[in-house]
């Protein structure tokens, strides 16, 4: 077996690094329903961390925020859309959002004006950083990382990393404005 991209194997063959993944085609994976859904990379199938209560909060949150500015702002939002970044990864964010006209394929190719990264008590920062360089490298020019129990967050972009000092995102050049405090504050 090739070694994934990055990681190197324990004893019996256990990726270290990101989580431990199966071994499968990109077309297995391409019609294969998962509960929950997983991500691929590099022909690896990769868990992704079950997100607990904050999590799913926030990420419900900030989708329903998000929406509900769509045509204001004129961009379409998801929640968890397999995306294809390169050939042979496909990462779930858990919230992206796309500048209009949003891409109509099912897995779109075109990487989201904005990646939103919720993490989970299991998420290693290095790891997750490491993702977050990623989706940069492959077209993102926005991720979000946000701690959904501090709302801390920071933004990466080409240009590196900045914290979000007030809990509020905005995006240069861009009329999106996310107050953290205001979104978790919402109905």
């Amino acid at each position: 077996m090739a070694e994934h991209e990055g990681h190197s194997r324990q004893p019996g063959g256990t990726l270290l690094g990101m989580a431990a993944g199966t071994l499968i085609s990109l077309e297995q994976y391409l019609h294969t329903a998962y509960h929950p859904d997983r991500e691929y990379r590099d022909g690896v199938l990769l868990e992704r961390h079950a997100g607990d209560l904050a999590h799913a909060l926030l990420q419900a949150a900030l989708a329903s925020y998000l929406r509900r500015r769509r045509k204001q702002w004129q961009i379409q939002v998801y929640t968890e859309l397999r995306l294809r970044a390169r050939e042979n990864w496909y990462p779930i964010p858990d919230v992206c959002v796309y500048a209009l006209p949003a891409p109509q394929e099912r897995f779109p190719s075109t990487m989201p004006l904005l990646w939103i990264e919720i993490l989970s008590a299991a998420d290693r920062m290095v790891d997750v950083w490491e993702k977050a360089g990623g989706f940069v490298q492959c077209g993102s020019p926005y991720v979000w990382i946000i701690n959904p129990n501090t709302l801390e967050s920071e933004l990466r972009t080409l240009a590196g990393v900045t914290q979000i000092q007030d809990k509020t995102l905005r995006l240069p050049d861009c009329p999106i404005q996310v107050p953290l405090l205001d979104v978790m504050a919402e109905d």
